[in-house]
């Protein structure tokens, strides 16, 4: 624990910013155990006036959230403290999402599910190596599925729409959705 508080440097500030509450009260207590001081916002409002209050030399940062698109939040970051390394976190990755995260000032992207354990080593990674693969990344099959229910969703789950957008037939579409996800 020692030698983690030494690569945390001498500012553990840490912003958790996600709209899935549990997760996010899970994360912050994984995290303090690791050495940070953690402070959480459910939105981008409350993220913002943290950050106002006391910018974070580390932030993880979910990009879809209820109030807005959490790369504002890191807008706002790297505008109020320009060495804070930021993570984005989101359960569609995307590499257009993960180039608009990086070009706006994220140190790196995540895909959930990320557990502590890839955060801390994202956060502290030196960026000269590519950090170690996941534990238990996502399976082809789950990101398909994803992709596929983030799609429906921006379609207002309506079925015809989101199978023309996929160039998909619009039964085999009805069936995957009848389906649960896998894992």
């Amino acid at each position: 624990m020692d030698d983690m508080n030494l690569q945390i440097g001498a500012d553990p500030s840490l912003l958790l910013v996600d709209d899935d509450e549990i997760f996010l009260t899970r994360l912050a207590r994984a995290m303090e155990k690791r050495g940070f001081q953690t402070e959480t916002a459910l939105s981008v409002a409350a993220a913002m006036r943290l950050i106002e209050r006391r910018a974070p030399a580390y932030a993880v940062i979910d990009l879809r959230l209820e109030d807005g698109n959490g790369l504002d939040v890191v807008e706002a970051l790297r505008d109020k403290r320009a060495d804070a390394r930021i993570i984005v976190l989101t359960g569609y990755g995307a590499i257009a999402t993960a180039v608009a995260a990086v070009k706006m000032g994220a140190t790196d992207y995540l895909a959930k599910p990320a557990d502590a354990n890839d955060v801390t080593s994202a956060l502290l990674s030196s960026g000269e190596f590519l950090p170690p693969p996941p534990e238990n990344p996502m399976s082809a099959d789950r990101v398909r599925w994803e992709h596929i229910q983030r799609v429906y969703e921006q379609c207002e789950r309506n079925v015809s729409e989101t199978a023309r957008r996929l160039h998909m037939h619009r039964r085999t579409l009805q069936r995957i959705l009848a389906k649960r996800g896998p894992r």
